[in-house]
């Protein structure tokens, strides 16, 4: 059964690589442009990125200017696609792998 997950999710994973490509750079470019416009190494621009994106917020990293925080903003809403979109393949993979094991 796990050999059966494993296969469902790399294939899932070919179907949706586009949108998981396009929604990953919507938060890795603005979470740079906020490191650039604060002066974070690119690092802390990235943990910043997805401990945003993720919605863990720890505040350890905050943006300052008002445009970072509406950079910020879309970074929040692009992991919030990310976290849906994970949630979504991974059932599709399990639907599959159950759906295999029942033949």
């Amino acid at each position: 059964m796990r050999r059966i997950f494993f296969a469902a999710l790399f294939r899932q994973l070919g179907l949706v690589w586009p949108i998981l490509s396009g929604v990953l750079l919507a938060m890795v470019g603005p979470g740079l442009l906020i490191g650039y416009l604060v002066g974070w190494r690119v690092t802390d621009a990235l943990y910043f990125t997805f401990v945003t994106g993720l919605t863990i917020g720890y505040g350890d990293l905050t943006p300052h200017h008002a445009i970072s925080r509406i950079l910020a903003i879309v970074i929040g809403f692009a992991g919030i696609l990310l976290t849906g979109l994970g949630a979504a393949v991974i059932v599709q993979a399990l639907r599959a792998a159950t759906d295999g094991d029942r033949r």
